[in-house]
């Protein structure tokens, strides 16, 4: 193999490394920011219901002013869907937790309790309108 022909394989190789690693970096900034940004935004429901029914069935401004009250109104059902369903996911959650702290040791229950903090702690942000005081695991 002579001189030229391994540089040429050399650069080769270093230009499709670099062709991956910059497909990467750019389908990872993509997948972070619909992660992180999109996903993970609320945000109006209303307004979205609306840009979606509006971009994808193409409707003229008239009908998305016609259409807004009951996209509003379907929006605040689901919302307070949404609210009424944690409560009672987190009513459920206190409720076992109650019953199965008999059984466990005081060592467990503590654990129990920090387990519960931390949950509390990491979700307070998303739940803090709604949060109600948990009941004590003592027996």
């Amino acid at each position: 193999m002579n001189r030229a022909l391994k540089w040429k394989l050399i650069a080769g190789f270093l230009l499709v490394f670099l062709a991956g690693g910059l497909t990467g970096v750019f389908v990872g900034a993509s997948h972070t920011r619909h992660c992180f940004f999109k996903s993970h935004h609320r945000g109006d429901i209303s307004e979205r219901m609306r840009e979606r029914l509006r971009k994808e069935l193409d409707l003229t401004p008239e009908q998305v002013t016609k259409i807004s009250p009951i996209l509003d109104r379907a929006a605040a059902q689901l919302q307070q869907m949404r609210r009424d369903t944690g409560q009672r996911v987190r009513e459920i959650l206190n409720e076992t937790h109650r019953q199965i702290a008999p059984s466990l040791t005081n060592e467990q229950r503590q654990k129990l309790q920090r387990m519960k903090e931390r949950h509390r702690r990491r979700h307070h942000g998303r739940w803090s309108h709604d949060l109600t005081p948990e009941p004590s695991l003592t027996p």
